[in-house]
């Protein structure tokens, strides 16, 4: 007997998390012994239908079919932004179905209110791939970790700044040039705020106190300074203290339970693993009363990793 799931949205993340769950559902099955069956798609745009990237006779335009479905168990929101995509998942949860989401504005603005409609419906909700792409930072907090107090998170969580940061270095060039770069190869928007500004990358530092502590801080209750100021005298003044500039997203618990944030350009000594996270890749580094130091590092976003991350969630709900 499978499991029936609902993809909501089908761009560049609906088509890695198909892809994940599709080609590997074999493998998937001999390891968990469950099968997973996407059955319904919910897209809008009649092009992406007409792909042949996923059978036609999986989509619909109509969101309250999937909700009706008493088969479909889980629903994984692939649409990004804040609307439709929180009503929606708020809808899935009071129907009882599980929620799966890489969605890290929503869940960084709505951390509590998801956390409790998903309760008090007796369902989950996951975001694995919120933070770090492929990189299992959250599992590895609530499950490798579970014995250890976490005291510091420290992080290199967006993958656009990083790109940027390492061409800086690298080739020379200015920030302007650099995003220019980052742009071209896809790694950064045409409107790229969010990411230069440090809004991303305080989003998931929003999450991974709340799972590490317990504690829901948000995004605009602490310090946030993006890289979109930073020049080659900067990077080239880091080097000379013996460090990389990255942009830290960090934070420590201090023994009277108070908690430091910032997200912002700090330098990191070149000892540290952090230092060698390069280009478009995630690193994270958690610092623990009984594992000591704990380093992560993959690839922080698409298709592919944050498929992964969503595929690895809805099997652990399966």
């Amino acid at each position: 007997m499978s499991t029936k799931v609902a993809l909501l949205g089908f761009g560049t993340v609906g088509k890695g998390t198909y892809n994940a769950l599709t080609t590997n559902a074999d493998i998937i099955e001999k390891k968990t012994g469950k099968r997973i069956e996407v059955v319904k798609i919910l897209e809008r745009n009649q092009k992406v239908i007409d792909s042949g990237l996923a059978p036609k006779e999986l989509f619909t335009q109509d969101y309250d079919s999937i909700l009706a479905d008493p088969e479909i168990k889980i629903v994984a929101e692939i649409l990004g932004g804040f609307e439709p995509a929180t009503s929606f998942m708020l809808r899935a949860l009071k129907a009882g179905k599980h929620v799966v989401t890489p969605n890290k504005a929503v869940i960084a603005a709505n951390y509590d209110l998801f956390k409790s409609t998903a309760a008090e419906n007796g369902v989950c909700i996951r975001y694995e791939a919120s933070v770090g792409g492929a990189i299992p930072v959250i599992e590895t907090i609530n499950k490798s970790l579970v014995a250890n107090s976490i005291t510091k998170i420290e992080g290199i969580v967006n993958g656009t700044t990083n790109y940027i940061l390492t061409k800086m270095e690298d080739e020379n060039i200015s920030y302007e040039d650099a995003l220019r770069q980052a742009q071209e190869h896809g790694f950064a928007e045409a409107d790229p705020t969010a990411d230069v500004e440090g809004i991303d990358a305080a989003n998931k530092l929003t999450i991974l106190m709340a799972e590490a502590w317990g504690v829901y801080i948000k995004p605009d209750q602490f310090e946030r300074i993006g890289i979109s100021k930073l020049t080659r005298d900067d990077l080239r003044l880091a080097t000379q203290h013996g460090c990389k500039l990255k942009l830290l997203a960090s934070a420590e618990k201090k023994p009277d339970g108070t908690i430091n944030a910032f997200v912002r350009p700090t330098e990191v000594p070149s000892d540290s693993p952090l230092a060698s996270v390069r280009n478009e890749f995630n690193g994270i580094l958690l610092t623990c009363n009984m594992a000591d130091l704990i380093f992560l590092s993959g690839r922080g976003a698409g298709k592919d990793p944050t498929g992964s991350a969503m595929a690895a969630d809805i099997i652990a709900l399966a």
